[in-house]
């Protein structure tokens, strides 16, 4: 494109000294009268000529100027600017690429400020819920048993900061994982038995189905049992009152595949894009809205996959990957 418009350009002097060398022997030949003819279409032509040439470097060269604008605008913080003009040509591509870039750079941005927004909002609730109880103890109208509550917010506090800071590690690529040789069959029954209260005060019948075999694999096996414990957790929630929990686990030639799945009523189709991001909760069910993410998180940690889906009339299933290794 540059060439091409440093070329015309060219062109256009050469055929001005052209028609310079034109006028000038013509005057050399003619009657006066005829030099200021001759004079008067040399201006136009080389006023035509200086005009035609200045669109040409207008239409080579403005792109690199918008493109040039944007970058600067973009490196100030203005993630909204786009190229508009996108022409034909090679500048094309670099416009598309950088639209692409400031769209992405915007998405995180309004994920940025909405999460800070999801933070203040859930820190806000327990802090509220303590502050009400400590001065009602201060103020005589609670006994000290009330504190039981206080302590009950401040173990959700608890809780919300370390999984903030697990996020936090994990989207940093610094979360430190601790493999060692783990028996899988046993992780999963150790999981099964954490929950074992709340499914039985919930009615919730329990359907187990292991491989006989599943050899030993090199995981963190605390990590691990949060992702199966936060997707079980999951699983009850949406079981309020009864229903089936179904855990599998099959060995492939390359990896393990655990699935959680219950019989409530299924992840709202409307959902089952953003199931794994921040503070995103199905329905009106309890928690922070982190459990699912940080599953996620720590199965891409290993190397694994964790995805979800509904099953038609039977509640929603998910499937956790795991790579044996070598």
């Amino acid at each position: 494109m540059f060439r091409r418009g440093i070329f015309l350009v060219f062109a256009f002097v050469v055929l001005a000294l052209i028609v310079g060398a034109a006028v000038a022997a013509f005057l050399a030949i003619t009657s006066r009268a005829s030099v200021w003819l001759v004079v008067g279409v040399a201006i136009l032509a080389l006023l035509f000529l200086g005009s035609l040439a200045r669109n040409v470097m207008r239409r080579n060269f403005a792109p690199v100027g918008e493109l040039i604008d944007a970058t600067r605008r973009l490196g100030e913080g203005d993630t909204g600017v786009r190229i508009r003009n996108l022409r034909p040509g090679p500048l094309a591509a670099v416009g598309a690429s950088f639209n692409r870039m400031a769209e992405r750079l915007e998405a995180e941005d309004e994920r940025r400020r909405r999460f800070l927004a999801d933070i203040t909002h859930e820190m806000r609730t327990p802090l509220t819920v303590v502050r009400g109880e400590v001065e009602a103890v201060l103020d005589g109208l609670h006994d000290t048993n009330s504190l039981d509550l206080v302590l009950d917010e401040v173990d959700l506090m608890d809780r919300l900061l370390e999984d903030l800071r697990v996020l936090a590690m994990a989207e940093a690529g610094r979360l430190t994982l601790h493999p060692e040789a783990t028996d899988m069959s046993s992780l999963i029954n150790d999981v099964v038995a954490t929950h074992a209260t709340v499914m039985e005060s919930q009615g919730v019948s329990l359907e187990l189905e292991v491989d006989d075999y599943i050899p030993e694999m090199s995981i963190d096996p605390q990590r691990v049992r949060q992702i199966l414990n936060n997707v079980v957790s999951n699983a009850l929630k949406q079981m309020p009152d009864g229903g089936v929990l179904q855990i599998s686990a099959n060995v492939t030639t390359t990896t393990v595949e655990l699935t959680v799945g219950d019989t409530g009523p299924g992840v709202p189709p409307d959902q089952l894009e953003t199931i794994f991001e921040r503070f995103v909760r199905s329905g009106d069910t309890a928690g922070t809205g982190l459990g699912l993410s940080i599953a996620r998180d720590l199965a891409v940690a290993h190397d694994g996959s964790l995805v979800a889906e509904n099953r038609p009339g039977q509640g929603a299933v998910f499937r956790l990957s795991l790579p044996l290794g070598p």
